[in-house]
């Protein structure tokens, strides 16, 4: 593959929902190009993009591939991003490092969630956004229903079709651009006179599509004004503009079918020409002093080097690979770079441009390019390549938190050891994934973005050397108490030769916010100072282990006021006890209770499906706070008990069709109703004696 300059460059993220058909239309795309040979077909897991063995297994793309398409002289880097929810971190960084957003719209569906979630992150990146509306062969596939489903759920921006389809359906067959008033057959390589029966839709669209390329530039309007027309150069230039500034909010509508090639090649034109090369972006970074700056990209391989890194995959037998794009500067193989993230040289041994798994060596990467290295030592997804003498980072873009939970047991003394370490290189990796030995709960615990993401994520674990099984993790209650509660502890050891002795007094008080702290108010020696650390170490021990349940204890205050110790058998072994039983019983008596996390949650589904939601909500003793429409959607603000919403997504997914969303974060701890903590207290007492 031959260099590129920055002015020869297009990046473009191809997002939306889940089976939009996106890899379908990048394989049409490459296939028209000479990419390869004959289009492969997700059913037949053969696509360029679908390379990964567990994408094959699940026919969905689980990663973002990156597909460089050479076309015209220009080369287009294509990255086909999931459109399952649970990846849409993969999907996020794609939206980062592109110049443009190609949104592909089921012709059937029209708008889902995935297609919301992929117009929200564009806008965060005030990307410029193409809708192509794709899968126009199958039944019941509807142009205009989709166009107005567009229009519906974003209604603030204007949807100007520069391609409508001729015939629908099995008789999809060809595409009229609405510039040249021409009608393109099969993928669109050749002109041909419009079909009488589509010449006043064709009309009709063309004034529509004139007016909004007018409406981008003075000279254009006037223009217009005068002559009620303009040529098929001013309308292409008009629409460029329109296309390229986001603040405009004007979105050129394609029509396809990548499956059977239809209207493809017109796509093809348009990211050559409405996509903005990479030298009219500026990018945000984070300089060493802690302030924020806007950055130009420069024209050509001028600017220091800026390099974000959007994505590390692990092979067991290619390695890490880390995907990057520049967004100043230039790299060449063989340099050595300053990773500004980390603090640490690499060197870029092999540099490469990947096609789907297929690497291609390259010497040198220009300004605005996207490649991939291999074998890096420190470097992972979020990292910044800059100068170390003035150095900087690319702002990361903000990730969601995680909504599923698993806990871990490896199955081996073997997968023990390697877990850990694989663990961190799979998190580093992904910044939706997160693991973590959790205190709490006695347990290792795995997150991610739903239950898809995390079993993928523990599948490339196994083959990575680390087989784990997979338990719902335990909720992480705390116990507290309510009121003051009071109690008094002889321990008296008495076995032939020295025994022991010690008597603690102790008062327990609520302490909410607090934590847990410790206080005497023994007055006259009634326990000798030395014996305080000793009765606090009991205390200790049972902090952790709880009282009632097995649950950590929290927020309590313990008073030591009185005592009574023994001028031989007192040491520091009786104190421990006494401290400790004391504490067990004055907590008894004060009221126990056990307190459950409580998350906000914030749940996103088509308003005919409310009822439902708002229906299962009840049963998970949720607090609604309030209720919002979104054009066609609903919000749904709650606070809910973590113990209910273990395994939400599940729930949600078959509740709406996969048509809802929801996010989730910690809000507080609350008192668990008795008759839902009594069956918890009662399970732990059972297990206790059991085990006694």
């Amino acid at each position: 593959m031959k260099e590129y300059t920055t002015d020869k460059l297009r990046n473009v993220a191809f997002v939306g929902h889940q089976g939009s058909g996106k890899t379908t239309l990048v394989e049409a795309l490459l296939f028209n190009t000479g990419g390869v040979t004959r289009m492969g077909r997700v059913e037949d897991k053969n696509t360029v993009s679908d390379w990964d063995d567990e994408e094959k297994e699940r026919g969905l793309s689980l990663s973002t591939s990156l597909v460089p398409i050479e076309f015209n002289d220009v080369k287009i880097n294509v990255l086909d991003a999931p459109g399952y929810t649970d990846f849409q971190g993969e999907m996020k960084n794609a939206i980062r490092v592109a110049d443009s957003v190609v949104v592909v719209v089921d012709a059937v569906s029209g708008v889902e969630v995935g297609t919301e979630l992929a117009w929200q992150y564009a806008e965060v990146y005030q990307q410029p956004i193409i809708v192509t509306v794709s899968k126009m062969d199958r039944e019941n596939a509807n142009f205009e229903r989709t166009l107005e489903s567009l229009r519906a759920s974003f209604p603030e921006y204007k949807f100007i079709p520069v391609m409508i389809p001729i015939g629908a359906e099995a008789h999809f067959k060809g595409v009229v651009n609405l510039l040249t008033m021409k009608a393109y057959y099969n993928e669109g390589k050749e002109r041909s006179d419009l079909p009488a029966d589509i010449v006043d839709e064709a009309k009709a669209a063309h004034t529509v599509l004139v007016e909004a390329a007018a409406e981008a530039d003075t000279a254009l309007i006037e223009k217009y004004f005068e002559t009620n027309d303009l040529t098929a150069e001013e309308i292409r230039d008009g629409m460029r503009k329109a296309a390229k500034d986001a603040y405009l909010k004007t979105v050129p509508v394609f029509v396809t079918s990548g499956a059977k090639n239809v209207g493809t090649y017109p796509v093809l034109e348009a990211m050559a020409v409405y996509v903005a090369p990479p030298s009219e972006r500026r990018f945000r970074v984070n300089k060493p002093d802690g302030e924020q700056d806007f950055m130009y990209a420069p024209q050509s391989d001028d600017g220091v080097l800026g390099a974000y890194v959007f994505k590390t995959s692990t092979d067991r037998f290619v390695g890490t690979l880390n995907y990057f794009r520049i967004f100043s500067g230039k790299v060449s193989a063989g340099q050595q770079l300053w990773n500004a993230s980390r603090g640490s040289e690499e060197k870029l041994n092999s540099l490469l441009i990947l096609r789907g798994k297929e690497q291609i060596a390259a010497q040198a990467l220009h300004c605005g390019d996207i490649g991939v290295a291999a074998k890096l030592t420190h470097t992972r997804t979020g990292d910044t390549f800059s100068p170390k003498d003035n150095s900087f980072t690319i702002v990361k873009p903000d990730f969601p938190d995680p909504l599923f939970t698993v806990a871990l047991n490896p199955k081996t003394q073997t997968d023990s050891a390697k877990m850990g370490p694989i663990l961190t290189s799979l998190s580093e990796a992904d910044p939706t994934l997160r693991w973590r030995q959790d205190p709490a709960i006695k347990q290792t615990v795995l997150e991610g973005m739903g239950e898809t993401h995390v079993m993928v994520a523990i599948s490339r674990a196994a083959k990575l050397g680390a087989a784990m099984d997979v338990e719902v993790p335990r909720v992480p209650y705390k116990e507290t108490i309510t009121k003051s509660g009071s109690a008094t502890y002889r321990h008296k050891k008495q076995t032939g030769g020295a025994g022991q002795f010690g008597e603690v007094a102790m008062r327990l008080d609520p302490n909410a916010g607090n934590g847990y702290e410790f206080k005497s108010e023994v007055v006259g020696g009634a326990i000798a100072g030395s014996f305080f650390p000793s009765i606090e170490k009991g205390i200790h021990s049972v902090l952790d282990e709880g009282v009632i349940a097995g649950f950590p204890v929290s927020d309590v205050k313990a008073v030591v006021f009185d005592g009574k110790m023994h001028p031989v058998d007192s040491k520091d072994i009786a104190f421990q006890i006494a401290g400790r039983e004391a504490f067990k019983e004055a907590f008894e008596a004060a009221s126990p209770v056990l307190m459950e996390p409580i998350m906000n949650v914030q749940i996103t589904v088509p308003e005919a499906m409310m009822g439902d939601v708002l229906g299962d909500l009840n049963t998970r003793r949720a607090r609604v706070q309030g209720m919002e429409t979104e054009g066609p959607r609903s919000v749904i603000t709650a606070q809910a008990p973590l113990a209910e919403m273990m395994r939400y997504g599940n729930e949600l997914r078959s509740l709406s069709g996969g048509r809802g969303i929801y996010t989730m974060s910690f809000s507080h701890y609350d008192v668990v109703p008795t008759h839902v903590a009594q069956p918890i207290i009662a399970a732990h007492k059972a297990a206790h004696q059991h085990s006694g």
